[in-house]
């Protein structure tokens, strides 16, 4: 029974870490901010505002990276070389108001 739980320790011990990578966007092309995005799933972006203010969201490839209640949506970020970088947020369902099919959009 001990060699079982030492053999499962390690296991979990060798295991990679489940933590979602945070970047600056605003030290990253656009390029390689759809790069990240896409190579692991889901990353979060934390920058400043104009105003000052911190501003940080999850972004992700797919809507299949989202909540079961959620849906990947367009928005746009800045980045080192544009203002306005595509990327794609997790929304809510209800924001849809009305519409009869999820989208279903991909990086």
């Amino acid at each position: 029974m001990k060699k079982i739980a030492l053999a499962l320790m390690l296991v979990l011990a060798a295991s990679p870490a489940l933590a979602i990578s945070r970047y600056n966007p605003l030290t990253m092309s656009c390029a390689s901010m759809r790069a990240a995005i896409h190579n692991q799933g889901a990353v979060i972006f934390r920058y400043q505002s104009p105003r000052g203010l911190p501003l940080y969201d999850r972004y992700v490839r797919n809507s299949n990276y989202c909540d079961a209640t959620d849906y990947a949506e367009w928005t746009y970020i800045p980045s080192k070389d544009t203002p306005r970088c595509r990327v794609l947020n997790c929304q809510n369902i209800d924001n849809l108001d009305g519409m009869l099919f999820v989208p279903h959009h991909q990086l």
